[in-house]
């Protein structure tokens, strides 16, 4: 089976610092890599590499699908109501209204719609951003500390759309230094690349 996102023996420089070296990894239809260690250690860099954003100082990454990125950076306009942050983008990636009204429910946002985003707790921002991924309906998924502000149900529901992205024949990259369940799923220490 041909793989959906490779990368091939991955170096990341930050500033004159050597992050990692020699990194692999590859992915089909289904699957998942947990990308685990430390803070600063460069699961950011990796992530961002991975989609595209930052160049590696060696190696190369081939995708043959869209990836569909959550980080820290949300993109979602603080200042108008959730409703219209999501609509922009649901807009902009052709998912429809009612799509992403249903997953506006489902995660539990439904009664935030008339806040604007500036307002909303972490754990409700980063719902939010899960709202927008969905919309995306990206095959490749790349999801840097996804777990971050969430508190145990929102973990689960983490996990559960991750398993869903997965039954349905997409893949997906977890950078987290946080404990996450991916049945069946690879896990890549970046310290056993670090330079």
């Amino acid at each position: 089976m041909q793989a959906m996102l490779a990368a091939r023996d991955l170096a990341c420089r930050r500033g004159e610092r050597l992050l990692f070296r020699g990194l692999s990894l590859a992915l089909s239809r289904g699957e998942a890599c947990h990308v685990a260690g430390p803070n600063g250690i460069g699961k950011t860099s990796l992530i961002r590499i991975l989609a595209g954003l930052l160049r590696p100082f060696h190696g190369s990454v081939e995708c043959r699908a869209s990836i569909g990125l959550l980080d820290e950076r949300h993109a979602l306009d603080p200042q108008v109501p959730l409703d219209r942050a999501l609509a922009f983008w649901s807009e902009l990636d052709g998912s429809g209204a009612s799509l992403m009204a249903a997953h506006r429910e489902r995660l539990g946002l439904a009664d935030l719609a008339d806040v604007p985003v500036r307002y909303l707790s972490t754990g409700q921002r980063k719902r939010a951003a899960l709202a927008r991924l969905l919309g995306q309906r990206a095959p490749v998924w790349l999801l840097d500390e996804p777990l971050n502000g969430l508190d145990t149900a929102g973990t689960e529901l983490v996990e559960t759309l991750i398993a869903e992205h997965r039954a349905a024949g997409g893949a997906c990259v977890v950078a987290s230094h946080q404990p996450i369940r991916l049945t069946e799923g690879t896990r890549l220490e970046i310290t056993d690349f670090a330079a």
